[in-house]
């Protein structure tokens, strides 16, 4: 397939291939601890999304915006209470010097109380031009930089972590790879669990019997419609028996 003529388009019903120009985007990390995400982005399919010009990752030091010499950019809570806050100031600093270079698509918090992030998001986002992520750390971010900037809080779970750098991380591999032109075959990506609301079928490859374990013949007959059938079918048994949430309504 030829990816100068093809991309991603999200129709709020199904992602497919549709005719027009590639999207090429930068993401905007902003973090207490950037070292956490250079190997994250240095291998696999988002180093060779960045290599092909397709995916500019930049990290910014949140301590380069501190409030002094001693590169503060945390404090106590007001009210009490354990654990420090991100303060405005620095957050502030870099947000509006990132801002006065590009508009951003969507200004993205990583919080544990955001909404669960889930493919359609995903796909989505993988639509924009300019992403800017901001990592919590600690307790996270004071409130008010959440009302003022961020549009969109997202959750890779119902858990909590050190800070948001693996969520970043998380976020960014799931945006990057739906990037047109990033994977060998774009309709691979069209076939991953969760893109038609179920869950990814078996799949097989050589050698066809291994110990006695067997590839199912139908999988080895050519018969291509048969074969989507099969696919269909077995992806809708794994969904019910796996996640039957995924099926309500």
């Amino acid at each position: 397939m030829d990816t100068k003529n093809y991309q991603f388009a999200w129709n709020d019903k199904a992602f497919e291939l549709v005719s027009c120009s590639i999207v090429r985007m930068r993401i905007d990390i902003i973090s207490v601890m950037p070292d956490l995400l250079t190997s994250a982005f240095a291998h696999s399919i988002i180093k060779r999304a960045q290599e092909k010009g397709l995916l500019q990752i930049h990290l910014h030091a949140l301590r380069d915006y501190a409030m002094n010499k001693y590169g503060q950019v945390d404090d106590t809570q007001f009210g009490g209470g354990a654990g420090m806050v991100l303060m405005c100031e620095p957050l502030a600093r870099v947000i509006e010097k990132l801002k006065q270079e590009r508009n951003y698509d969507a200004i993205i918090y990583l919080t544990p109380d955001g909404q669960t992030l889930k493919q359609p998001t995903v796909n989505r986002l993988s639509l924009q031009e300019n992403l800017l992520m901001i990592c919590g750390h600690y307790k996270g971010i004071d409130q008010r930089i959440r009302d003022v900037y961020v549009t969109l809080e997202i959750s890779i779970g119902d858990y909590v972590l050190s800070g948001g750098e693996l969520a970043a991380a998380v976020l960014t591999d799931s945006i990057g790879r739906l990037i047109p032109g990033v994977l060998n075959d774009e309709t691979s990506a069209l076939t991953d669990s969760h893109q038609d609301g179920l869950l990814a079928p078996p799949v097989y490859t050589r050698p066809a019997d291994w110990k006695g374990y067997k590839v199912p013949d139908i999988l080895l007959s050519g018969h291509f419609a048969k074969i989507e059938e099969w696919r269909y079918e077995e992806a809708l048994r794994r969904t019910e028996e796996r996640r039957p949430d995924l099926l309500k309504g």
